[in-house]
């Protein structure tokens, strides 16, 4: 019968890397794919590139607003 050989686990203080650092790159990919989506779509709805690009600044900083407010909160 064959054998399988144990895999080791690398504990958590010993990680090469931390968690925020092995997400940022898709986190970063993920936010240029939604934002370019929202841009394509507020284009095809006949917004200007200027109102589309303005609309979503503006969401962006009500929810960075509403994350801190989240924050301070707690």
């Amino acid at each position: 019968m064959p054998t399988v050989a144990a895999t080791p686990i690398t504990p958590p203080d010993q990680h090469v890397v931390t968690a925020r650092e092995a997400l940022e790159p898709l986190y970063e990919k993920l936010e240029l794919q939604t934002e370019s989506l929202l841009l394509s779509a507020a284009l095809e709805a006949g917004w200007s590139p200027d109102e589309a690009t303005k609309a979503l600044a503006a969401l962006r900083l009500q929810d960075a607003l509403s994350t801190l407010d989240e924050q301070s909160g707690q």
